[in-house]
């Protein structure tokens, strides 16, 4: 009796868990705020507290999470959406970060003309698989387009990654508008990096944010300010995570502090 008191409950739990808390997407409204370099980092972090982790490269138009890790992976999403593979199959282990990875095809533009009915496809198997993951992170392509939001459709937490540039800030409340209008209630949440100081970081926020409360009448909160760091370029220059590298570094503990925020809130 109390086997089967437990058995409706089980059913829906990996659909729930992938549309929930283990899904996080990785945006910004433009290229060059350090988006796939906060992906790979935050998938990193996760996997150095003891989370069974998996890093998506969703940018369907320039891929470079396996360029930024040194990786030359024989499978990639490529030959997924191609059909000879399926999403656990193009599954490759970055043994050195303590995560797995699913490349996308770089130097390549064509996966960026999936039709966005492949793309619900694609998804869907997405969340088949994140249910064996603690988290699955979804590095997403810049800009608004609607691949770019169909890719993150399935995220239970949205993380809008920009800069104190004009224009990072502009096409960052883009994204949060439109995601917003599709979307409502969706949790989105501001990584401010490149930052000169913590306090600059929160200054910059603060101007997001104001936008985002007068015009969509939403606040979404800060996930946590990178201060600007010469570790990360000369990382990504050795092409190995910040967090080998130079894991004393301020940008690595920010992410850190990020991580357990994430953590301690239960998402």
């Amino acid at each position: 009796m109390t086997t089967t008191s437990h058995e409706p409950t089980l059913a829906p739990r990996p659909a729930q868990r992938a549309k929930g808390r283990n899904v996080i997407a990785v945006a910004s409204g433009k290229g060059g705020v350090g988006k796939t370099w906060f992906a790979i980092t935050l998938t990193h972090a996760l996997a150095k507290s003891g989370k069974h982790v998996l890093l998506f490269d969703g940018d369907l138009g320039l891929a470079n999470v396996d360029i930024q890790l040194g990786l030359m992976p024989k499978a990639d999403l490529g030959s997924v959406v191609a059909g000879r593979l399926t999403l656990n199959q193009a599954m490759v282990t970055f043994p050195a970060g303590g995560f797995d990875i699913i490349a996308g095809r770089s130097g390549s533009g064509t996966l960026a003309n999936i039709p966005l009915s492949r793309l619900q496809i694609l998804g869907d198997d997405l969340l088949l698989l994140a249910a064996s993951y603690d988290r699955v992170i979804v590095d997403l392509g810049a800009g608004v387009e609607k691949t770019v939001r169909q890719v993150a459709q399935n995220a239970g937490i949205v993380m809008v990654v920009t800069t104190d540039e004009p224009t990072s800030l502009t096409d960052a409340y883009a994204f949060i508008k439109v995601t917003h209008m599709e979307r409502p209630g969706t949790d989105m949440r501001v990584v401010v990096n490149m930052a000169n100081s913590t306090r600059e970081g929160e200054r910059i926020y603060g101007t997001l944010l104001k936008a985002c409360e007068g015009f969509l009448k939403i606040s979404p909160p800060l996930a946590g300010v990178i201060r600007r760091d010469l570790k990360v370029r000369e990382a990504i220059r050795n092409q190995t995570p910040v967090l080998t590298r130079s894991p004393n570094s301020e940008a690595a503990a920010d992410v850190e502090a990020i991580v357990e925020r994430l953590l301690q809130s239960g998402k």
